[in-house]
């Protein structure tokens, strides 16, 4: 038997697994353990299995070598890069990529929130700094910090592998302090924009899954906007098109509207969480017309700054001053 494991397990897994069959006696002759981990994006998943940046294939065993290039035949031949190599280096691989990943998001939005104090334009810096082939465009746009069911995970995970092989990983560390602080941000710039308490103030949330595509929820920054606001003593009135069920899980008392507008509607300011494809349209004109007060924080940069002073909005973005 092959048993091939592709989700992101602890570096060593692997190994532990052989030896959890030597210990009970299993003869080697029977089994062949691979590592193989997926890179798939929520929202993307099936397209990412098709169309890999790479295929990754971790065995000591010329056996099971061949019977996962016969698997991946088809992905080999189109030309999809693939890679043999130990177990252990590659459930390294997949950790250290989305720690890698992990960490250009967290620069991006340090560089993001220094943009806010110098007066510099983030989008031109990262446009500027993606054009550099040695650092790419991807993951550089900034935002109200990561979430999903990966990136704060698999850093912490690695963080505890290093620290128990007595190696610390500092870089690592950073980016999820980074991306703690960066969770802040969005009630920040809503404070200062208001100049006021919060206490029975009315925020329309757009936008609650921690990207868009998906419902999923995990760790998304619209969680941490949403209890902080609790805490002020806001109201709130919440919109998002997939992610609505399950963030009332978690906030049952809070107010879920059917549309943005519907969040919108005599609300005293507005936070867009998530990049969703229909807050990037959204009727300013309207939108004046049905709130209580013009006032905006887009943590997405989705909309653009000369149509939001047209139409006499207060508003931040990240990076945007």
């Amino acid at each position: 038997k092959l048993i091939c494991v592709k989700s992101t397990v602890p570096i060593g897994t692997g190994q532990g697994l052989i030896e959890k069959l030597q210990n009970n006696s299993v003869d080697e002759r029977f089994y062949d353990v691979v590592s193989n981990p997926e890179f798939l994006r929520e929202g993307s998943a099936v397209h990412d299995f098709f169309n890999p940046d790479r295929i990754i294939i971790g065995t000591e065993s010329e056996k099971a070598c061949t019977i996962m290039k016969e698997v991946y035949a088809p992905l080999i031949e189109s030309q999809i890069p693939w890679f043999f190599t130990d177990i252990s280096s590659s459930e390294t691989i997949k950790y250290a990529s989305n720690a890698f990943l992990a960490t250009k998001l967290s620069f991006i939005n340090e560089i993001s929130n220094l943009c806010d104090q110098t007066g510099a334009d983030i989008q031109d810096v990262a446009y500027g700094m993606g054009l550099d082939k040695r650092i790419g465009p991807a993951f550089l746009k900034p935002g109200p910090g990561f979430g999903g069911s990966c990136f704060p995970k698999d850093c912490n995970a690695l963080y505890s592998i290093g620290a128990r092989y007595g190696v610390p990983l500092f870089l690592v560390e950073t980016a999820l302090k980074i991306n703690a602080e960066q969770k802040k941000k969005p009630i920040e710039k809503l404070s200062a924009l208001m100049n006021e308490s919060l206490t029975d103030k009315t925020v329309a949330i757009l936008g609650l899954a921690f990207k868009n595509n998906t419902d999923d929820i995990r760790y998304s920054p619209a969680i941490d906007t949403i209890a902080i606001l609790l805490e002020e003593g806001a109201h709130i009135k919440a919109y998002d098109p997939h992610a609505t069920n399950n963030m009332r899980k978690l906030f049952p008392s809070i107010e879920y509207q059917s549309s943005a507008y519907d969040a919108l509607y005599q609300a005293d300011a507005c936070i867009i969480m998530t990049e969703w494809e229909e807050f990037k349209t959204l009727d300013l004109g309207y939108m004046t017309n049905i709130m209580k007060s013009c006032i905006l924080v887009d943590t997405r940069n989705l909309l653009n700054p000369a149509e939001l002073l047209q139409y006499n909005f207060k508003y931040a973005m990240m990076g945007r001053s």
